[in-house]
C-alpha cells in the first residue's frame, strides 16, 4: 500500500471512529435535554468530508510521493483534534448541539480561540491534498469548506449566544 492510500486509511478510520464517539455524546446529550440547531445541513458536511478523501483516492495517482513536511503538520493538526476532543469530552459532538443549562467550556484550546476545531479543519482540508501535491482538490474543498464553515459558525454562535456568561473548568484544567 502506498502512502498516498496509508494516510487516506488513517485519516478515513479516525474520522468513523469520531463520529461514533459524537453518535453517542449526541444520544447522552438529547437525553439531558439538548437540542440540535442546523440539522438538515449535517448531511452537507458529511458530503464535503466523504467527498474529500474520495477526490483524492480517485484523482491523486497512488504512487505520488508525500511531502513529508506537509504530511508532519497533519500529524500536529491531529493532536490539536484530539486535544479539542478531550476537552469539550461528553460535549465534543459532530452536530450544533446546545445543552441549554450548561456552562461554556474554556479550557484546553477553548481558552484561546471560540471554534479551534474549525481552524483545525480548515487546515487539515488544506495540508492533506497539499501533501500530495493536490493543490486543485485543496483549492475547491477549502472554498467548499469555508462556505460551509462560516454558516455553521453564525448558527454556532447564535445558539451559544444566551450561555456566554457561564464557564466551567473541566477536571485537570487550570483556572
Amino acid at each position: 500500500m502506498t502512502a498516498l492510500y496509508w494516510t487516506l486509511t488513517l485519516v478515513a478510520l479516525q474520522r468513523l471512529i469520531e463520529l461514533a464517539r459524537a453518535r453517542s455524546n449526541t444520544a447522552r446529550l438529547r437525553r439531558r435535554g439538548a437540542v440540535e440547531a442546523d440539522a438538515g445541513a449535517y448531511p452537507l458536511y458529511v458530503l464535503l468530508h466523504a467527498s474529500w478523501l474520495a477526490s483524492l483516492a480517485v484523482f491523486v495517482p497512488a504512487a505520488t510521493p508525500p511531502d513529508w513536511l506537509l504530511l508532519g503538520v497533519l500529524a500536529l493538526l491531529q493532536l490539536g483534534r484530539f486535544w479539542v476532543i478531550a476537552s469539550l469530552g461528553g460535549y465534543w459532538t459532530t452536530r450544533i448541539i446546545s445543552l441549554p443549562d450548561a456552562p461554556l467550556v474554556r479550557t484546553g484550546p477553548y481558552r484561546y480561540f471560540r471554534h479551534p476545531n474549525y481552524l483545525l479543519v480548515v487546515a487539515e482540508i488544506a495540508v492533506l491534498p497539499l501533501a500530495f501535491g493536490a493543490v486543485t482538490i485543496a483549492a475547491i474543498f477549502s472554498a467548499l469548506n469555508l462556505m460551509l464553515i462560516a454558516r455553521r459558525i453564525r448558527i454556532e454562535e447564535r445558539v451559544l449566544a444566551p450561555r456566554r456568561g457561564s464557564v466551567t473548568e473541566m477536571p485537570g484544567s487550570r483556572p
